[in-house]
């Protein structure tokens, strides 16, 4: 939906990035910038910086970054429309909306009403005659009816229109119950797609229910199905039971891979368990899941999958800043099996002896070898000493130098010593890769999201040029009649240059922030720009850049790396001065 360019203005006005921000990170002041730990993705310093004056937000880490409106987006996974409707809410703001927008916000909130309908057909009928079976196993698995309340624990009947009949007389069309993955289809005739399963519904963290994972009551295959993606459920941004986790008075979270395993732990009191979606740990989770808590009990599985799991999700938790600790169970294949075995006063003293990550990755390289064979010994000591060379304190080092030299039957001198030639290789190997990077300019050049390329890397610098620095000072727009759009080898430069000749030309605000009809990547690669372009405006190196696209239009645009870093010089030696 195109908004009224002045009502944009005004809303943005009115939502300062600094405020808006505020609200989900902590930010602390720098010179004119202020900075904190990314929203976005896992990191323990902070590299996401928040630039009041420019109205923008940029992370050097992942590369997200723009205005008021994109962070709204980008932070409660919303659409451009409803971030406005976001902010304006916040603002006291009255939104403009028209047809179109109404509509598509109309049918979020149908798949939104369709899925709690549906969710409260599953939880009829699972104390239905149809459902008595499904109760029984309910039962057998240790579950009390306060619990299945809670969870809108259900049932999804053996047949194959219970649903859809249902949710026709409620009002709701094919389409949506199609929209809504609640349906199949074949041969024009839609069909339930989930049938005599254990339906557990999968909320957001507002408690919308926006998805299910049905569980089979015999061996029939799939064992496990959960809802495909929709507008309102994508599974790599939620965690199954963070909605209720999230009020936990815990000082973490436990991270199981079931969602059986989630229920069974809150029945017992630990309301702290979490589980992601029937994939691995994704990035978007631990971003997720670093806004509720500083530390981790990673609780999967023992066998073979889920020690991979484990070892796949630790450097991930701990590059958020997450401290891990993991829990090991003894017979018994899962936290729900161990409650049940042994109660919820053994599995609190697991929790309180949890190892941390590296007596876990420790022990899981020393299994892999027998230290009665001297080959064997070298390797595990080899591989030991890559995992301690990484630590970040001497103690630490230290430490679980001196039981991986207890274990081989070595000397901690010996120990110290592979620990070092491992630092000295992982420094080398680190070295080289930069070194890399850095004899390659056009490779460095690229954009980090691949759906904007650079063709002619000489033109789209001076692009970049010519946008951050008309950003900066928009009466520059001024000084440059004779570029057009068409000259731009950057399609995405080429489209921000023509919006705000419009914007200025209307004497209407020239910003980041008030971009319309931009891609949240596009949005943060402009943002990316801005914070690389820094520095007060240059009207000579902004000529300079103008004659280049000009030039570089009428040319093949072919260049070396040296003509690339020949420009990079140029346009350093000019910066900081004014013509």
């Amino acid at each position: 939906m195109a908004f009224p360019a002045s009502f944009i203005d005004e809303l943005v006005a009115r939502n300062r990035i600094e405020d808006v921000v505020g609200q989900y990170v902590s930010l602390k002041r720098s010179g004119a910038n202020m900075f904190g730990l990314c929203p976005f993705h896992g990191e323990k310093t902070a590299s996401f910086s928040v630039s009041p004056d420019k109205g923008i937000y940029y992370c050097f880490g992942c590369h997200k970054g723009g205005g008021p409106i994109n962070f709204m987006m980008e932070i409660e996974g919303l659409s451009y429309p409803d971030a406005v409707r976001a902010l304006a809410k916040r603002s006291g703001m009255e939104v403009p909306e028209d047809e179109q927008y109404q509509s598509r916000y109309r049918h979020q909130e149908r798949l939104w009403a369709l899925m709690k309908e549906a969710g409260r057909f599953f939880h009829k009928q699972l104390y239905a005659p149809a459902g008595a079976q499904c109760l029984g196993y309910v039962q057998k698995r240790g579950l009390n009816k306060a619990t299945v309340t809670r969870f809108g624990i259900g049932f999804a009947p053996n047949s194959w229109n219970a649903l859809t009949d249902a949710m026709r007389k409620k009002g709701y069309t094919d389409q949506e119950l199609r929209d809504a993955d609640l349906v199949g289809e074949k041969n024009g005739r839609v069909y339930d797609r989930f049938r005599n399963r254990l339906m557990f519904p999968i909320f957001d963290v507002r408690g919308n229910v926006i998805g299910f994972g049905g569980r089979v009551l015999d061996d029939s295959k799939p064992k496990y199905l959960n809802s495909n993606e929709t507008l309102i459920f994508n599974k790599r941004k939620n965690l199954f039971g963070l909605n209720f986790a999230k009020k936990t008075k815990q000082p973490n979270m436990i991270l199981v891979e079931g969602n059986i395993d989630v229920v069974t732990l809150h029945q017992y009191g630990f309301d702290n368990a979490v589980a992601s979606l029937g994939t691995s740990l994704t990035e978007e989770q631990v971003a997720l899941l670093s806004r509720y808590t500083e530390q981790v009990v990673l609780t999967y599985d023992g066998d073979e999958a889920g020690q991979r799991a484990a070892q796949r999700a630790i450097p991930m938790l701990e590059k958020a800043g997450i401290q891990v600790k993991v829990l090991q169970m003894k017979d018994a294949k899962d936290p729900d099996e161990f409650l049940h075995k042994f109660g919820p006063d053994r599995f609190k003293l697991l929790l309180e002896d949890s190892s941390n990550r590296v007596e876990y990755q420790l022990n899981a390289i020393r299994r892999k070898y027998n230290l009665n064979i001297d080959d064997e010994k070298i390797k595990f000591v080899h591989e030991a000493a890559e995992l301690i060379c990484t630590l970040d304190s001497s103690v630490k080092r230290e430490v679980y130098g001196g039981r991986v030299a207890e274990a081989a039957g070595i000397s901690m001198d010996a120990m110290k010593l592979e620990v070092n030639k491992a630092f000295k290789r992982r420094i080398a190997r680190e070295k080289k890769k930069q070194e890399r990077i850095d004899l390659a300019p056009v490779r460095a050049l690229q954009p980090k999201e691949r759906s904007i390329r650079y063709d002619n890397v000489k033109s789209a610098v001076a692009e970049e040029g010519i946008i951050a620095q008309i950003l900066r000072e928009p009466v520059l727009l001024e000084q440059i009649s004779e570029l057009t759009r068409e000259q731009f080898s950057v399609q995405l430069f080429g489209r921000v240059f023509s919006l705000l000749q419009q914007r200025y030309k209307q004497g209407q605000e020239v910003s980041l922030a008030v971009l319309e009809d931009f891609s949240p990547e596009e949005i943060s690669h402009i943002a990316g720009v801005m914070q690389r372009q820094e520095g007060p405006v240059n009207e000579a190196a902004f000529k300079d850049c103008v004659r280049i696209v000009l030039a570089e239009h009428q040319s093949t645009g072919v260049h070396t790396d040296d003509d690339l870093m020949a420009l990079r010089s140029k346009f350093q030696e000019r910066k900081g001065t004014r013509a």
